[in-house]
């Protein structure tokens, strides 16, 4: 797969990653998802196989590994003769990718507060809790990461393997998006208080409670970022 016009690999090319292929690939993975999530990689835009090797400082080899596993989760596009490049959603793509994970944690939610082990919501309060230092010390992407890992938890806690393979992709696919509507400070704060009652919620066991709590948290959550994204945020 020829992503620029540049010469293939080389022997030399590949000895120069100091991680192994596999590891080597999974950073890249997580920088660029990064990096789409943050806006820094436009939603439709062509992405650049030689800016992303000089900036992250690997080889050709791991980064079309990790463009595969970035297509896997519809997050990049690879059209032949052209590339790589960030896939791009319209509202009415997100709205419904939005809908459906309101549906699976709405199922997910009784589910989790009947079956979710004391040690598995432990460690949901164990990550609310660097949530909340992430959102004291300002570090957007640190919060966002951890607010994504407790709702794909919480959903796990459901022990259904069905239900967290749907959530999780659906969730991929739409996560740069849900990334914009956190910038608001206002939104970001009342997160962040939302979450407060998800995890009260999920501790109590109470599932009907926590049904309502997340599908009132992600309409009002959908509501700050439609508005950003309709003003080109």
């Amino acid at each position: 797969m020829q992503l620029d016009d540049e010469a293939p690999d080389t022997a030399d090319d590949v000895a120069t990653s100091a991680l192994p292929r596999g590891r080597a690939a999974m950073r890249v993975v997580e920088r660029i998802r990064d990096m789409i999530i943050a806006g820094e990689l436009a939603a439709g835009a062509r992405i650049s196989e030689r800016m992303l090797t000089e900036r992250l400082g690997v080889t050709r080899t791991p980064l079309r590994e990790a463009f595969k596993i970035l297509e896997a989760e519809g997050l990049v596009r690879i059209v032949p003769n052209r590339g790589a490049e960030v896939v791009a959603l319209s509202l009415a793509e997100v709205e419904a990718a939005i809908e459906v994970l309101i549906g699976l944690e709405s199922v997910a939610a009784e589910l989790a507060c009947a079956r979710a082990t004391p040690e598995e919501i432990e460690a949901i309060a164990g990550l609310h809790a660097r949530m909340l230092a992430c959102q004291r010390a300002g570090d957007l992407m640190g919060y966002f990461h951890l607010n994504q890992d407790i709702h794909q938890r919480i959903v796990d806690g459901a022990h259904n393997a069905a239900l967290s393979r749907v959530y999780r992709t659906e969730s991929a696919r739409i996560r740069r998006y849900r990334f914009a509507g956190n910038r608001s400070p206002e939104r970001w704060a009342r997160a962040v208080a939302e979450h407060a009652q998800i995890l009260d919620a999920l501790q109590q066991r109470e599932g009907a409670l926590l049904r309502e709590i997340l599908r009132t948290h992600h309409l009002k959550g959908w509501q700050v970022t439609r508005r950003t994204l309709e003003s080109g945020g």
